[in-house]
């Protein structure tokens, strides 16, 4: 009978936490975010020109809500008019590129605008918005590279490449021909490796080209051009989207936000990330 007693003790209490998981799924994170007021964003804040740190709120930089310095760039500029559009102030929060979707998934951020793309991979673990930039994957290198008069991903065969750990840009690699290929932590390590002579280049999207290569005249990139003289994906693979937690009410908003942006709009945003973008050191 104790036995008996005990189990149905555990039946509860296993029943009860389903309940309580219930109580706080994701169909609820809208109305929290209105009752709070606050729409807290996840990003790297380390990947300019969609996002970076600087030390002061000019040009429209949001205060870090967990980290020294105030954050700015594309993915900032796209969170404010998220936030907007669901009428709540903008809180943005730095985190570490693999810890952004747990984060997401656990409640502790409403969404991820950071840059990411929305891969077969990544849209198994959370849902997300309409894409608000699509961008070619290019290779920076030095100006004085053997590869930096390449003209297609095949001249790149051979070559030490790297990207960033955790991305689309990562996978990539095995697209080139007998690549000595190595992947990063972060790009600032990508750049450090490039400048110093230890790799032969890395892979970014192109906007993130013309900023580094824009403040470091040792560097150039090769504009590459998606399935046709750069690397074979799908737009789900270079398509950048906001990344919310599944079955959130969160994306119908963020994906309104975004729609009502103008593709003239977009470029001009990006075109002034790209100016504003500090240089790299």
């Amino acid at each position: 009978m104790k036995k008996i007693i005990a189990l149905i003790a555990v039946l509860a209490l296993i029943l009860g936490l389903c309940a309580c998981g219930k109580s706080v799924d994701a169909s609820k994170d809208e109305e929290k975010v209105k009752e709070s007021g606050v729409l807290k964003v996840g990003m790297e804040c380390a990947y300019a020109p969609f996002n970076w740190t600087q030390t002061d709120d000019g040009n429209g930089a949001v205060k870090i809500a967990n980290a020294e310095g105030y954050a700015n760039g594309y993915d900032v500029q796209i969170a404010k008019k998220v936030a907007d559009k669901l009428g709540v102030k903008l809180e943005i929060y730095a985190y570490e590129w693999d810890a952004l979707i747990p984060a997401v998934q656990s409640g502790n951020l409403d969404c991820i605008i950071a840059g990411m793309s929305p891969t077969e991979d990544r849209k198994e673990e959370i849902d997300f918005s309409s894409n608000y930039y699509i961008s070619n994957l290019v290779i920076i290198t030095k100006k004085d590279s053997a590869y930096a008069s390449a003209k297609s991903l095949e001249d790149f065969a051979g070559a030490k490449i790297s990207a960033q750990d955790g991305t689309f840009h990562a996978q990539a690699l095995s697209q080139i021909k007998d690549v000595k290929s190595s992947v990063m932590k972060d790009f600032t390590m990508l750049y450090t490796a490039v400048t110093a002579g230890t790799i032969d280049g890395y892979v970014a999207e192109e906007p993130t080209a013309l900023q580094v290569c824009g403040s470091n005249d040792d560097l150039t990139y090769v504009a590459l051009v998606n399935n046709d003289t750069g690397f074979t994906c799908t737009e789900g693979d270079t398509a950048i989207a906001v990344g919310i937690r599944k079955g959130s009410q969160l994306n119908e908003k963020a994906s309104a936000a975004i729609d009502d942006i103008s593709v003239e709009e977009r470029a001009e945003i990006m075109k002034k990330m790209v100016e504003l973008a500090p240089a790299e050191e």
